[in-house]
C-alpha cells in the first residue's frame, strides 16, 4: 500500500551544480543532502526541506530538455510572503487561479524544470 511520496527525480545538465545550489539550496531554502556512496559520481545533487520529508533530487541528464507540462507540486505555508520572497531574489513567479480555494504559483528552476507551489485552503 503506498502511504508517502518518497522524492521527486528532476534532470539536469552536466555542470549545472552550481546554479542548482543557489536556487534549491539558497532561494527554495532547502539543505543539500549528501547522495550515497555509489551514486556520489554520477553529479547532480540532492536536497531536503521539512525535517527530510520532502526531498527533490537531481540527476544529470545527457541530451537535457525541461519538460513544459510535468513538474511537483509542492506544499507550501505563508505562499504569498513565499512568493514574494522568490519574486525579490529573481525568480519568476506565475500565479494560477483556477482551481481555488487552493492558493498556487509555478516558476522555474535555472536549468527550466517548472515547479508548482500550493497553499491549501483553510479547513472549516
Amino acid at each position: 500500500m503506498i502511504t508517502a511520496l518518497d522524492h521527486v527525480q528532476l534532470a539536469a545538465p552536466p555542470g549545472t551544480e552550481p546554479l542548482l545550489r543557489a536556487f534549491y539550496g539558497d532561494v527554495l531554502q532547502m539543505a543539500e543532502i549528501a547522495k550515497p556512496a555509489p551514486l556520489a559520481d554520477t553529479g547532480g545533487c540532492w536536497f531536503a526541506a521539512d525535517g527530510g520529508r520532502v526531498r527533490i533530487y537531481l540527476g544529470i541528464e545527457e541530451g537535457f530538455r525541461p519538460t513544459h507540462k510535468a513538474h511537483p507540486g509542492l506544499a507550501v505555508s505563508e505562499i504569498d510572503e513565499f512568493a514574494t520572497r522568490l519574486g525579490e531574489l529573481g525568480a519568476l513567479v506565475v500565479w494560477d487561479e483556477t482551481l481555488p480555494p487552493s492558493r498556487r504559483f509555478y516558476t522555474q528552476d535555472p536549468v527550466g524544470n517548472l515547479l508548482e507551489f500550493v497553499e491549501s485552503a483553510p479547513q472549516s
